[in-house]
């Protein structure tokens, strides 16, 4: 009786052991495979399995569960040297956002190893970078074309990592930078373009600034000219009114007019005291005071 209880509880250890190996759980963010000898589980149309998340089972001791992570992966790529279309070597440095999208594929060509996935992904993305680059020069690929070129270079890993089974979200640039050995020329080469266009900017402004003075100092002769030319009328005109009222006012009392004359002259001859005058009293000059001290109108 001991001998059948004893290999019940031996059949009932190798029943839950058999359950327990026949059982696995994939997490959320996770998908599955199921191998069977070493093959892909394939359903009815000869596709493959794959396991969402939950509890699932599998035949034990002849399938294995191999488990991959879906989650978004950051791929940051090593500095890599490329070749512009003008020659030129630059320095790129970038990273890639990618995925699994296809979990057999990604086991056929990778074995399920991220390691060796990545080491694929970053050869592609070395190919891409050098055939993308290699199309532009230095200007361009630093110029506002970056965004451009990021887009196409993430639409050609989409084709070239697709036998991996992975799918490329995004392809960042972070740093675009010369070489020491080339820096230098190509900083020398960009100073001395911009010193011609700053020279011929100097001489297009200095031009312009010739003819500006040129066209300002004829408009200053011309408006001069005009100004003295009205000037000229305008006194004219005064002295002619002057000489009529003169006229005017000799024709109406030429004594009078006289003695006016006389007193302007007395004032403008007696205005300085050091003044010195050696006339004879009896002059023309003296002759309205001669008048006043003889008591005569």
């Amino acid at each position: 009786m001991s001998k059948f209880r004893s290999s019940g509880v031996v059949i009932a250890i190798l029943a839950a052991l058999l359950l327990f190996m026949s059982i696995f759980t994939v997490d959320e963010t996770q998908r599955a495979l199921v191998l069977r000898l070493g093959k892909i589980v394939t359903d009815s149309e000869r596709q493959p399995v794959v396991y969402e998340p939950g509890l699932h089972f599998k035949i034990p001791l002849i399938s294995t569960v191999v488990k991959f992570d879906r989650r978004l992966e950051t791929l940051d790529i090593q500095d890599s040297r490329v070749v512009t279309n003008n020659k030129k070597d630059v320095i790129v440095s970038s990273f890639v956002k990618w995925r699994i999208s296809n979990f057999a594929e990604f086991y056929k060509s990778t074995t399920g190893d991220r390691f060796k996935a990545e080491r694929l992904l970053e050869q592609r993305v070395g190919d891409v970078l050098r055939a993308e680059f290699g199309k532009r020069s230095i200007a361009e690929v630093v110029s506002g074309e970056r965004m451009d070129i990021m887009e196409i270079l993430r639409q050609d890993l989409n084709k070239s990592a697709a036998n991996l089974g992975i799918s490329v979200i995004d392809v960042r640039i972070k740093r675009i930078e010369l070489p020491t050995e080339v820096s230098e020329s190509v900083y020398s080469r960009m100073r001395a373009e911009r010193e011609q266009a700053a020279a011929a900017h100097r001489a297009n402004g200095e031009r312009e600034g010739e003819f500006i003075r040129a066209r300002t100092d004829a408009q200053r002769t011309i408006i001069g000219a005009e100004a003295e030319k009205e000037a000229n009328s305008l006194k004219g005109q005064g002295d002619s009114k002057a000489a009529q009222i003169y006229a005017q006012t000799y024709n109406k009392d030429p004594e009078f007019y006289a003695f006016y004359q006389s007193l302007q002259t007395y004032v403008r001859v007696f205005s300085n005291k050091n003044d010195l005058l050696v006339l004879q009293p009896n002059t023309e000059f003296f002759k309205y005071f001669n008048k006043a001290s003889k008591g005569e109108k």
